[in-house]
């Protein structure tokens, strides 16, 4: 797998840093970790198991714990730290660094950056940030729209219709993510995110028109640079031989970098109109979440309906089966007919 990275300077506009060793080039360095370290071990001189490629932060505590040191030890642990070649150091709180932290710094070529904000909700914002920029990835052909808040991947053959099928959804009210290609990130076990190679961000193919500007065709409401992926939606021309799925109780799946995406099969064939399908679908797909699952609903009412009639049944069995036993009685003049004509409320004689 191919090791994606960000550079320090990425990092710095992002995240509002302070540059204090401007003679160090941030472009030049770069992060492949999406964890980052606050070196408390390492500043007392544990540097066992100490992954010197994370972005190191110095919070209050690691900050509070060098001041108490006197400055011979205090430049033995910084020298030990930076002799490590980590890729920066950034000081939480407008911590000022000391004077022997930048001089260590030009030497190894380390960057220290400073920020106002507080220790944990930056470690918190920087991590997420790292982990969307430095997340696994692909890229599939097809196309991404946002239908009612859901996340649709449509894929299919090339020419099947799926540009089309995302034009109509647009004029719909809809939002467009990327066509032709989806750039697909994995930020979590739960989470892809799919966005549009910037190159074609915003663009439509239709054939026999050629290329479309949906941005500018419909306005900025038409289009969004990144979305979750929620379902997937598969084009493939009608099969009449084919038996497909027409109730939906068990969800289909693909996987995408080991994540499950749900995953549905719509045959195309004239005078289907395949975008209020994917609208129903997204709709269903949002139901679901919330609880309620029309497939499943339907499948109770008819077990329910089953069972009142398998009860009734039973009933009329019984009664039969009783009338047939008080026939034998009466032939054999155990009851009279008066009694055969009269039950009472609990159907005892």
């Amino acid at each position: 797998m191919e090791n994606y990275y960000v550079t320090m300077k990425d990092i710095a506009d992002k995240m509002n840093l302070v540059h204090l060793t401007p003679s160090i080039d941030l472009t030049r360095i770069r992060v492949f970790q999406t964890d980052i370290n606050r070196p408390a071990l390492q500043l007392t001189g544990f540097f066992d198991y100490f992954d010197s490629e994370r972005v190191q932060v110095i919070g209050k505590v690691e900050y509070t714990y060098l001041v108490s040191l006197d400055k011979a030890k205090r430049e033995a642990v910084l020298h030990k730290l930076f002799e490590c070649k980590i890729p920066c150091l950034i000081l939480t709180r407008n911590q000022q660094p000391f004077p022997e932290m930048l001089l260590d710094a030009v030497q190894w070529g380390v960057p220290i950056l400073l920020t106002s904000r507080a220790t944990s909700y930056f470690n918190s914002e920087l991590n997420r940030y790292l982990k969307v920029e430095l997340a696994p990835r692909t890229t599939k052909h097809g196309v991404l729209v946002d239908v009612y808040g859901e996340g649709v991947l449509i894929m299919g053959e090339s020419g099947i219709g799926k540009s089309e099928v995302a034009l109509e959804l647009i004029k719909r009210g809809h939002r467009l993510v990327a066509d032709d290609a989806v750039d697909i990130k994995k930020v979590s076990d739960d989470t892809l995110l799919g966005s549009s190679p910037q190159m074609i961000r915003h663009f439509i193919e239709v054939r026999g028109i050629g290329i479309v500007d949906c941005k500018m065709l419909f306005g900025v409401e038409s289009v969004k640079d990144i979305h979750p992926i929620d379902l997937c939606i598969q084009l493939e021309e009608w099969q009449a031989k084919k038996d497909y799925d027409r109730l939906g109780l068990e969800d289909h799946t693909i996987e995408i970098l080991g994540n499950k995406v749900v995953s549905h099969v719509l045959p195309v064939r004239p005078g289907r109109n395949i975008a209020i399908i994917v609208e129903a679908t997204a709709l269903n797909s949002r139901q679901k979440k919330m609880g309620y699952n029309a497939a499943v609903e339907l499948d109770n009412r008819l077990k329910e309906h089953l069972l009142k009639v398998a009860a009734t049944r039973n009933e009329t069995t019984e009664d039969d089966q009783g009338a047939v036993h008080v026939g034998e009685m009466a032939s054999q003049g155990q009851i009279t007919q008066a009694q055969i004509n009269y039950r009472d409320e609990d159907n005892e004689w």
